[in-house]
């Protein structure tokens, strides 16, 4: 059974690791190796530790870290969705962004948005999304990446869709 909770400090380092295997597998059919590279070779660090403890949700499978993903609620940013290779395609990614989407619901956001990768821009697309103009992201390494903003209208309260996903939240949601 697939369980979203809110990432612990002690998660940090397997939120690290999921993001650089989804990178690693996902991306290298739209950035150069040396983009990827880059992009995967940048340290762990405490600033990620923290990060991680404060807007992270992890995805278990089973009891087993298999995704990730966040949502800043001062700035309405969605992010940080990654699975690893071998659980890709089974909706994971698309319980978490559900899953996200409801606590911006929840936490009063109207809208939310985020700056996909090239390759995720379909994904996003289907759970709801609408594209502006390829743009440049600049991390906070430096790299420069091309990506996709987009943005969802959080109009009905009741729309997300938790089928499948046991959490706090969700289970409170049920009445449980």
């Amino acid at each position: 059974m697939l369980q979203i909770r809110p990432a612990k400090r002690g998660d940090a380092q397997v939120a690290f690791d999921i993001r650089l295997q989804a990178i690693q597998h996902q991306c290298m059919t739209a950035y150069t190796n040396d983009q990827v590279m880059a992009w995967t070779s940048v340290p762990f660090t405490d600033e990620y530790r923290a990060w991680v403890e404060k807007d992270y949700h992890l995805a278990l499978l089973d009891g087993v870290p298999v995704g990730t993903g966040l949502i800043d609620f001062q700035s309405g940013e969605l992010g940080a969705v990654f699975v690893l290779p071998q659980f890709m395609g089974q909706g994971i990614g698309k319980r978490m962004v559900s899953y996200l989407e409801h606590l911006a619901r929840e936490g009063g956001l109207a809208e939310i948005h985020l700056e996909t990768t090239l390759n995720a821009a379909a994904f996003y697309r289907r759970c709801g999304f609408t594209a502006g103009a390829q743009s440049v992201y600049n991390s906070p390494s430096g790299l420069q990446l091309a990506c996709i903003p987009m943005r969802k209208q959080l109009i009905d309260p009741g729309s997300y869709d938790l089928a499948g996903v046991n959490s706090v939240e969700a289970d409170t949601q049920a009445g449980g």
